[in-house]
């Protein structure tokens, strides 16, 4: 089993202030930009480390988005336009931003995609480092629109395969650096689970829901496969989305727990449990042996502090599912899928994050 980090984090923390206001003056303020990004990395790994946590990450400090890190490195791109979707499933209303762009060109990689934040990390990580990345299965889903990209790739399968072929050189750039927790963020699975998107890959990318289904696991397991080193833990983390705080779809695991978590070849699975939206623990009955499941019990996306009884009761009962000892703890998501973050404080996010920690060592003494 790759080793075991009771309490866990998704990888993305909310931005200060300064940085913000920093980014909005663009690429006059460069320099100042990274100088920021420098300090406030160096204060969120001193942060983690006071927590008691034993995975470090940056917080996604340097990116605008958690996907921006292949669609700076990706030429091909038009980020000043996006895939035409709505949807009001979120308890706030403020508003959300586009993520990433749609593809106009073929796809050309024109830089590593963590190069730019790596060797800070390597340089003052103070322990072993988790690098996040997006699932290639991200893209097709929202970077595709008909009338362009179908004038350069001819299928969503086309255009997901030349990112897989980029994300394997990456994932395996990352192992073979020492980098010791690889994790891909596959938000797109909760397609699956949710009747209303399950239509939408019918409508708009004409295929069959268990088609594309199929076709997503082997794009991510040659990923992994790319990724698979002794000591390096590989993780997927699924989400109902996060973006400051919405959401946009429901449904337990269960449509797709027997395939997704008997055929992906990650070593560890961090799920969302937050709230009833992520359904039962049952699905978890198909989480193969030797594998662990993060229980997302903790919201990102409010400042209420959940009760650390009824988390621990929680984790007894997904334990009925799978042994304690395969279960560790986390927030459903990371703080800030975008730069702009979720609807509270960083004093909220830290209490969370505490939080988990205080509930790892109190189930797991």
């Amino acid at each position: 089993m790759a080793v075991q980090y009771r309490a866990d984090h998704v990888g993305s923390f909310l931005r200060p202030a300064e940085l913000l206001e920093a980014r909005r003056n663009g690429s006059k303020d460069a320099q100042r930009i990274h100088e920021l990004e420098d300090r406030h990395i160096a204060r969120v790994l001193a942060k983690q480390k006071e927590l008691g946590f034993d995975i470090f990450t940056d917080g996604e400090l340097r990116r605008r988005n958690f996907m921006s890190d292949f669609t700076d490195a990706v030429e091909g791109f038009d980020l000043g336009d996006a895939v035409a979707r709505s949807w009001d499933a979120s308890e706030t209303k403020a508003p959300v931003a586009s993520v990433t762009g749609i593809v106009t060109a073929r796809l050309r990689q024109v830089r590593p995609l963590t190069g730019h934040e790596l060797p800070y990390l390597k340089a003052h990580s103070p322990g072993a480092i988790k690098m996040t990345l997006p699932s290639a299965t991200q893209f097709p889903a929202i970077s595709y629109k008909k009338g362009v990209t179908d004038k350069v790739y001819d299928t969503h399968t086309a255009l997901l395969w030349d990112i897989v072929a980029i994300m394997k050189t990456e994932l395996a750039k990352l192992a073979g650096e020492g980098v010791k927790y690889i994790q891909i963020d596959a938000p797109r699975y909760s397609y699956f689970m949710d009747e209303k998107w399950r239509q939408w890959i019918r409508n708009e990318m004409k295929v069959e829901p268990e088609v594309l289904l199929d076709e997503s696991i082997r794009a991510d397991n040659a990923c992994f496969h790319a990724a698979r080193r002794p000591g390096v833990t590989l993780a997927m983390h699924l989400c109902r989305g996060n973006n400051r705080s919405h959401w946009y779809a429901e449904g337990g695991y269960d449509a797709i727990a027997d395939k997704l978590f008997g055929t992906m070849e990650a070593d560890r699975f961090l799920l969302e449990y937050d709230d009833e939206r992520s359904g039962t623990f049952e699905p978890l009955r198909f989480i193969p042996r030797g594998k662990s499941v993060v229980l997302g019990l903790i919201s990102s996306k409010r400042p209420q502090i959940e009760k650390p009884d009824v988390l621990a009761r929680r984790i007894d009962e997904a334990s009925r599912y799978v042994p304690l000892e395969s279960l560790a703890v986390s927030p459903q998501c990371g703080f800030a899928s975008t730069m702009e973050g979720n609807l509270l404080t960083e004093d909220e996010q830290w209490a969370k994050l505490r939080l988990v920690v205080e509930t790892a060592q109190r189930v797991w003494k």
